[in-house]
């Protein structure tokens, strides 16, 4: 159970920061080959991760499920939170 928890919580983490980077390369206008492939692997990861969960780890798929929506739900408000601050003049 903890396990589960504790693998969802780094791939959220892993997954946000991979979606973070390829929002800021497309808004960005750089958008190569290295971008495509985080944005295939950033959608690929959790189904991985899920997967893995599901049939190596008995009873972990549900943990790993709402660590890995928790971290990511956490991380985009941090960044909102800093974000907005930002802009502000704070």
């Amino acid at each position: 159970m903890l396990i589960g928890l504790i693998i969802g919580i780094v791939s959220g983490a892993v997954q946000f920061l991979m979606l973070a980077k390829f929002t800021s390369s497309v808004t960005g206008e750089s958008f190569n080959k290295k971008t495509a492939l985080f944005a295939v692997f950033q959608f690929a990861l959790p189904i991985i991760v899920l997967v893995g969960c599901a049939l190596l780890i008995e009873g972990s798929l549900l943990w790993a499920a709402i660590g890995m929506t928790g971290m990511l739900m956490l991380c985009a408000f941090v960044r909102f939170i800093l974000t907005s601050k930002k802009t502000s003049g704070r």
